[in-house]
């Protein structure tokens, strides 16, 4: 009879300890999930340049083109920004001609495969085997399709413009046409290209890491921007009417 209470007494303290861990349990779990949530919340509150909310990597598409810029295969991406340097010291350092370039990198690559492919018969070994060259379909018809998209945006604004219904807009694009111009009068066509080039494949991996200590830098920037661009706004932009619809009300009243 003691022994079957003694077992009754030990299987209800079993019981106790288990609704205990399970409190315990549900209380660790609740104060995780608040500890998570406090970290994000923290961090949704972290500026970040250009608002962004995810990884710079996810940021430039998350694909090939990520991972060159932000230099994953350090031999692929510097051997294209070595050729492109190689390109631009041709043309603007030894002025070379386009087509000049072209026949002659032609005529050395044809002249070299051909000699190959002659010699191999003399020295008994098989001739080598080059693969057919041909450009895919997909890639070239995204590539279209987004340039199209592009084209029909700046010409929607420039429809926009023509017909007067934007004066601000008139005026910004006016004002980012005289920076262009006046750009374009220190350097060339191909050493602007150049420098997009390099600063593609330097910004984006120096940001991605030193972006801890380069989003407060650029968060002050930003709120000193705001301000100035408040005060030109009270001062210049808000008199600005914007259309010329507008500014004929204006004069009439």
């Amino acid at each position: 009879m003691s022994d079957h209470e003694d077992h009754k007494t030990e299987s209800l303290m079993e019981k106790i300890s288990e609704k205990i861990h399970g409190l315990k349990d549900d209380s660790s779990s609740s104060s995780d999930s608040d500890d998570d949530s406090k970290i994000s919340a923290v961090k949704s509150k972290v500026f970040r340049l250009f608002g962004r909310e995810k990884p710079v990597h996810n940021v430039f598409g998350g694909g090939k083109q990520a991972d060159l810029l932000l230099w994953k295969d350090k031999k692929v991406s510097g051997g294209i920004l070595g050729g492109v340097t190689i390109i631009w010291f041709l043309f603007e350092v030894l002025e070379y001609h386009l087509l000049t370039l072209v026949c002659h990198s032609l005529i050395l690559t044809l002249a070299i495969l051909f000699l190959w492919s002659n010699a191999s018969t003399f020295i008994y070994k098989s001739p080598p085997k080059f693969p057919e060259v041909s450009i895919p379909e997909k890639p070239v018809t995204q590539i279209v399709s987004s340039v199209r998209i592009e084209i029909n945006r700046c010409l929607a604004a420039i429809h926009d413009i023509a017909l007067g219904k934007d004066l601000k807009k008139f005026i910004s694009v006016i004002g980012g046409l005289w920076f262009v111009s006046m750009i374009s009068n220190c350097y060339n066509f191909l050493t602007l290209v150049y420098i997009l080039i390099v600063l593609l494949f330097s910004v984006p991996v120096v940001y991605d890491k030193y972006e801890d200590k380069i989003d407060p830098l650029a968060e002050k920037a930003w709120i000193e921007i705001k301000k100035q661009y408040k005060v030109l706004d009270e001062k210049v932009l808000s008199k600005i009417p914007r259309s010329m619809k507008e500014l004929k009300d204006k004069k009439r009243v």
